[in-house]
């Protein structure tokens, strides 16, 4: 569990499922299941996010049920 530079709260886990609207369900490693929308960026430089991938995920300090992929690790 990490800290991104606005404080906010950067999880890790694996994509279940792809939604529409860039969308996709996250299960954290701490085994919440999440809603989580791609980042501006890596929907800009055409990051491909498939189910069985492991992403981070970024919080709110006040929604932790949503969230933002910011990253797909390798």
């Amino acid at each position: 569990m990490n800290h991104s530079a606005r404080g906010d709260l950067v999880k890790e886990g694996q994509v279940q499922e792809a939604l529409p609207s860039l969308k996709f369900r996250v299960k954290l490693d701490d085994g919440q299941e999440i809603l989580a929308y791609l980042s501006g960026k890596l929907a800009i430089h055409k990051i491909r996010v498939l189910p069985g991938d492991r992403v981070q995920v970024q919080f709110s300090p006040y929604d932790q049920t949503k969230g933002r992929i910011i990253y797909r690790i390798k």
